[in-house]
């Protein structure tokens, strides 16, 4: 197996990228950010994609996606092909992506929503944290990208102060801060945020519910 940063000699994967993408957004019935081929391929030229190959077969693949003039960087669409889950690679593609966007954009707040605990488990190991939605982007290019989102009505009620996700935020500026004083390292509580999630769920179908009667 090898996690490579993606190029234009990788075109020809970006069809069953968009394909595993969209089947996984369907299995889980949450949001993941429908793309076509021609924006995964533009992000592989550009060298802001990794892709996870088992010799010629398709493994997993993440983007970077940058808003708000390189201030904020995004490492998007995280995808593990079904013949190669439960294996780690998830994380181990996420590590890549993560120090490919570090050293390609030094100074800029690494963000992602998702409602995926492992994926939040992953960030948090990584140095995120979670934060509200005032604290990631502003840029509205990034908000309508969740349009493809089932529960994007969610986010527009709202007025993007929330939504099923849960935002969490890496900044450069806090981590060189805080080396000064090392803490003791937290341990993820994924029972934490199973409850957040489902008082989440409960608060905003519960309201939908109240809206169509």
């Amino acid at each position: 197996m090898k996690i490579i940063i993606a190029n234009k000699s990788h075109a020809s994967y970006a069809e069953i990228i968009c394909q595993t993408i969209e089947e996984s957004a369907k299995v889980r019935g949450t949001g993941i950010a429908r793309r076509t081929p021609e924006y995964i391929i533009n992000k592989m030229e550009k060298g802001n994609a990794v892709i996870a190959l088992d010799g010629e077969k398709f493994a997993g693949f993440c983007y970077i996606e940058t808003w708000s003039h390189d201030k904020y960087v995004a490492n998007s669409g995280l995808i593990v092909h079904p013949d190669f889950r439960n294996q780690g690679l998830a994380k181990d593609i996420k590590n890549v992506i993560f120090e490919h966007s570090r050293k390609k954009y030094p100074e800029a707040k690494i963000f992602g929503i998702t409602t995926g605990l492992a994926v939040m488990k992953i960030n948090y190991e990584l140095g995120y944290q979670p934060v509200t939605f005032s604290e990631l982007t502003d840029d509205e290019a990034f908000w309508k990208g969740c349009q493809t989102c089932k529960n994007y009505d969610v986010l527009t009620r709202t007025e993007h102060k929330m939504c099923l996700c849960t935002g969490m935020l890496y900044d450069p500026e806090k981590k060189k801060n805080t080396k000064k004083v090392e803490k003791p390292k937290s341990k993820f509580n994924d029972k934490a945020f199973q409850r957040l999630k489902h008082i989440k769920q409960t608060l905003f179908y519960k309201k939908e519910k109240v809206e169509k009667e």
